[in-house]
């Protein structure tokens, strides 16, 4: 891993975590004050809303610019954003924090990803470079809330708050000295097309609702995993573990794919994930013990986790260079939108077959999918 690589991954880090603490401290405080679950609920889905609707943006905005003014403008955002939470930390003020930061650190992550591709020279790289950076956010999902917790608890809420707010600081102090890609030239009379044009390409498409999918395994576990415990008498520190066995899985995952990623192909890794995942979707309702539900956990996040940079890697072949933060932002979009919609959609499932249908149709679904992926093929897009 090169130097630059690391000073980027370093930036992500901080950046994600600035979101990932506010994301725990921000309801926690909710809470506190004798605001609703419901409300509490809309809090989160605000971290993923502006995502869904300034990943495109964002995209183009990178395609046009590059690296370091997208992050720039997005470092002062989501410094902003904690920042008017230690000035006045009450409810609408949290919600405005939370739209600022998880925007800025979305619109950050385009500009990053598809600085790393067009840095990567072939595909083994891309693979190796975008194992690397996914580390990041596995990283910063511990760091964030662990850091605000502490500070939560001996200090304050708003020492939380204004720790966050300097922790995008540190994301420009490693990407600042980033240097530059060359701009993209654009053929003679090649005009800038519509986003959706991307989409209608059958391996973007196709890419696109995998990964979708995929997104949605990480939602479904999140969300039942607490409701299977509750209902078996776990305590919330096992549960906690639980979550915790699959994170770490899929950071580890994504330690190993580099030293690898020369003997493995995209669609292959994706394909097995998902039949993986399907499996484990079948069999985690039938488990009792909690550590077998952990050891389950501990498979899917090594499943889960290897699939976003094989997802990154294709991406970036299937699509024309001058496009890429494009498709970036499309991507994002589907999955932010998902994070909004999805728990929503698994807790009226839920209600309506038992909380095991969840897993069991997910699984299915994912099952099907899993053909699909295998005849991912690398080729640009028009």
């Amino acid at each position: 891993m090169s130097r630059e690589l690391a000073r980027l991954i370093a930036g992500h880090v901080f950046l994600h975590a600035c979101m990932a603490g506010m994301r725990m401290a921000a309801p926690l405080l909710a809470l506190r004050e004798g605001h609703s679950e419901a409300a509490v609920g809309v809090l989160l889905a605000l971290f993923a809303l502006t995502q869904v609707f300034l990943a495109l943006p964002a995209g183009r905005y990178a395609d046009r610019h590059g690296l370091k003014r997208p992050v720039a403008f997005s470092v002062m955002v989501a410094a902003l954003g904690a920042a008017i939470a230690v000035a006045l930390p009450v409810f609408p003020v949290l919600c405005l924090s939370a739209l600022m930061t998880g925007g800025a650190t979305g619109a950050a992550s385009i500009a990053l990803q598809r600085h790393v591709g067009r840095a990567a020279q072939n595909p083994t790289q891309l693979k190796q470079v975008f194992s690397w950076l996914a580390i990041g956010p596995a990283i910063s999902n511990f760091l964030g809330p662990f850091a605000a917790g502490l500070m939560i608890d001996h200090a304050g809420f708003r020492y939380a708050f204004l720790l966050m707010a300097l922790l995008p600081l540190a994301t420009w102090f490693w990407v600042r000295r980033t240097r530059e890609l060359p701009p993209v030239v654009r053929a003679a009379g090649d005009k800038p097309g519509r986003a959706w044009d991307l989409a209608r390409e059958p391996m973007f498409r196709r890419l696109l609702i995998i990964n979708w999918i995929l997104a949605s395994c990480w939602d479904v576990h999140t969300f039942v995993v607490p409701v299977l415990g509750h209902e078996r008498g776990l305590s919330a520190s096992v549960i906690g573990s639980i979550l915790g066995a699959f994170a770490i899985a899929a950071a580890l995952i994504r330690v190993v794919l580099p030293l690898i990623a020369e003997r493995v192909s995209e669609a292959a890794v994706i394909a097995t994930a998902m039949v993986v995942t399907a499996v484990l979707f079948g069999v985690y309702p039938l488990l009792h013990a909690p550590l077998a539900m952990g050891f389950c956990s501990v498979l899917l996040g090594l499943a889960l986790g290897s699939v976003q940079p094989m997802v990154m890697s294709t991406l970036h072949q299937i699509t024309p260079e001058a496009r890429h933060g494009e498709a970036l932002g499309l991507r994002l979009m589907a999955i932010n939108a998902s994070s909004v919609v999805m728990p929503m959609l698994f807790g009226l499932t839920g209600a309506m077959i038992g909380i095991s249908g969840v897993f069991w149709f997910v699984g299915a679904v994912v099952g099907t999918g899993a053909h699909s992926a295998s005849k991912l093929r690398a080729g640009k897009t028009p």
